[in-house]
C-alpha cells in the first residue's frame, strides 16, 4: 500500500485497508485495536508510545537526540544525587566535630555575665530524670604567655563531668586528656593556640603564664595589681575544627574560679540528654525550670549562623543544577519536535480511523516523559554507585587531606534527596514533554494532505 496511490481508492477502500494493516500489527502484541474505540484508557497511547521509544526512527538523527536527551537527563540527576550527598557528609561531619565538644543544652544568663549555681536550679536540674550530666562552666578571655610568645585565648573551666559527657578525649592529638591530678592543675590546649605558641609538647619545664584581670583591681598602673598570674603545665593538645582550636583552654573548674575571682558563680551550665531524650522537648523542661532570665540554646542554635549557612550552600547548589537540567530538557524538545516530524503519517492515520487531537498529545507527551524516567532512574542508579563506592573507597581524596581531619570527600545518603530529585526531573520532564506536544500537534493532518506533499 503507497500512499501515493491514495487517489487511486474511495475513502471506504482507505479505511479498511488501513483498519486491517494497524489491526494485524496491534495483533502481534495481543493488543485488540478495539481500545481506539475508548481514546479515555492509558493503554492506547503507552502502547504507541513505547513503541515510538524504542524502535528506530526512519531519520537516524532522532535516535542521536533521544540518546543526548536520555545522557542530559542521567548526567544531570546523577550530579544533583552526588553533590546532595557530599553536602550531607559534610553536613554531618561539623556535627560530629562540635558534638565532641559542645553540650546538647546550654544555659546562659540574658544580662549579664555570671550567675550564682543557686539561681539556675542546679540541684533540681541535676534532679530530672531525663539529663545525664549536669556541668559547670566559667569561661573569659586570658592572656597566654609560652617562653617569648603571646596570644589572647578562652578559658574554659569545666567540672569532671565534661570530659565523661563529651567526645573531646577523640580529638587529642598530642599528650593526654587530664585537667587535674589531686592538687596540681593542668591545661589542654586547643590546637591553632599550641601552632601559633610554638608549644613543645616534651619541654616538661616550661609552663604557660596566664593573666586574667582582676574584677576588684584599684589601680591599672602597676600590672601585678591589675592581673591575677597562674601557672599551668599543659597536658594536651586537641584538634576538632580551627572555631575550637583556636579559641579554647581547657582547666579544671576550680583553677578557673581561683583567677577569675568567681566564688560559688558560673558562666553557663551544659547539659547532656540521656540517648533516647527528644532534646527539643527536654529544652522546654529546662526552660520552665530556670525562668525567662536565663537562655536556654540547643545544638543547633548554638551554632545557628554556621547551620543556616550549609543549610543554604547545599539548596543553592541544588537549584543551579536544576537549572541546568532545564537546559538539558530543551533536548526532549528537540527531540519530540523531530518525532513529530517523522511520524506526520501515523498521525494522518490515526486521525483518519477517529483519533482525537487530545490522544495524540498523549501519545508523544509519553514519549517524551519515557526519554525523562529513563534518565531520571539510570542517573539515580549511577549516583547511588558513585556516592556507594565514595562512602566504601574515598575515591576522590580532598586536596592537601593531609591538614584536614578526613583524607576523602564525605557522602552521606539521605532517601528524602532522592525522593526530591525524582520529583524534580520528573517535573521539569513533563513541562518538557507537554510543550512541544501541545504547540505541534494542534491542527488535524489527513493523508491526501500528506500524499500530495510527497
Amino acid at each position: 500500500f503507497s500512499i501515493h496511490t491514495v487517489d487511486l481508492f474511495s475513502e471506504t477502500v482507505i479505511f479498511d485497508l488501513a483498519l486491517s494493516i494497524i489491526n494485524y500489527q496491534f495483533s502481534i502484541f495481543n493488543l485488540p485495536f478495539s481500545i481506539l474505540n475508548s481514546q479515555s484508557s492509558p493503554v492506547l497511547p503507552s502502547f504507541i508510545a513505547r513503541r515510538y521509544f524504542f524502535s528506530k526512527k526512519s531519520q537516524r538523527v532522532i535516535n542521536i537526540i533521544s540518546l543526548i536527551s536520555v545522557i542530559g537527563v542521567t548526567i544531570g540527576t546523577a550530579a544533583l544525587i552526588i553533590v546532595l550527598s557530599v553536602f550531607n557528609g559534610f553536613e554531618d561531619l561539623i556535627k560530629q566535630l562540635y558534638n565532641s565538644f559542645d553540650a546538647d543544652l546550654r544555659i546562659t544568663i540574658n544580662e549579664g555575665k555570671s550567675f550564682s549555681i543557686d539561681e539556675v536550679q542546679f540541684n533540681e536540674l541535676k534532679k530530672n530524670q531525663n539529663i545525664a550530666f549536669v556541668n559547670q562552666v566559667v569561661e573569659e578571655n586570658v592572656l597566654v604567655k609560652y617562653r617569648d610568645k603571646q596570644y589572647t585565648a578562652t578559658l574554659k573551666g569545666v567540672s569532671n563531668d565534661f570530659v565523661k559527657a563529651t567526645g573531646i578525649d577523640t580529638m587529642i592529638t598530642e599528650g593526654q586528656l587530664k585537667l587535674e591530678s589531686g592538687d596540681t592543675d593542668f591545661a589542654v590546649v586547643g590546637g591553632a593556640i599550641a601552632y601559633n605558641l610554638q608549644m613543645s609538647m616534651g619541654d616538661m619545664y616550661t609552663q604557660l603564664e596566664i593573666y586574667a584581670p582582676r574584677r576588684l583591681a584599684t589601680s591599672f598602673t602597676n600590672p601585678e595589681e591589675a592581673f591575677n598570674k597562674r601557672y599551668l603545665t599543659a597536658s594536651g593538645i586537641f584538634a576538632i575544627q580551627q572555631e575550637f582550636d583556636a579559641k579554647y583552654i581547657l582547666v579544671p573548674l576550680r583553677f578557673a574560679n581561683e583567677i577569675f575571682e568567681y566564688d560559688n558563680r558560673l558562666t553557663a551550665v551544659e547539659i547532656i540528654a540521656k540517648p533516647s531524650v527528644d532534646v527539643d522537648e527536654l529544652q522546654d523542661e529546662v526552660k520552665k525550670v530556670v525562668g525567662n532570665k536565663f537562655d536556654v540554646k540547643n545544638r543547633y542554635q548554638q551554632h545557628e549562623l554556621i547551620y543556616r549557612i550549609m543549610k543554604s550552600e547545599k539548596w543553592a547548589v541544588f537549584l543551579i543544577l536544576t537549572f541546568i537540567l532545564i537546559i538539558a530538557a530543551f533536548n526532549v524538545i528537540s527531540s519530540l519536535t523531530m518525532l513529530v516530524i517523522d511520524k506526520k503519517k501515523d498521525i494522518a492515520l490515526l486521525q483518519s480511523l477517529g483519533a482525537e487531537i487530545s490522544l495524540l498529545r498523549k501519545i508523544f507527551m509519553l514519549n517524551g516523559f519515557y526519554i525523562t524516567l529513563t534518565g531520571t532512574l539510570v542517573g539515580l542508579i549511577i549516583g547511588f554507585i558513585v556516592c556507594l563506592l565514595q562512602q566504601k573507597f574515598g575515591l576522590i581524596q580532598l586536596s592537601g587531606s593531609g591538614s584536614f581531619v578526613i583524607d576523602a570527600y564525605p557522602v552521606k545518603m539521605l532517601f528524602a534527596d532522592f525522593v526530591y530529585v525524582f520529583a524534580s526531573v520528573t517535573i521539569i520532564g513533563l513541562f518538557a514533554a507537554w510543550y512541544p506536544s501541545r504547540r505541534l500537534i494542534k491542527n488535524e493532518i489527513n493523508l491526501k494532505v500528506i500524499g500530495s506533499d510527497e
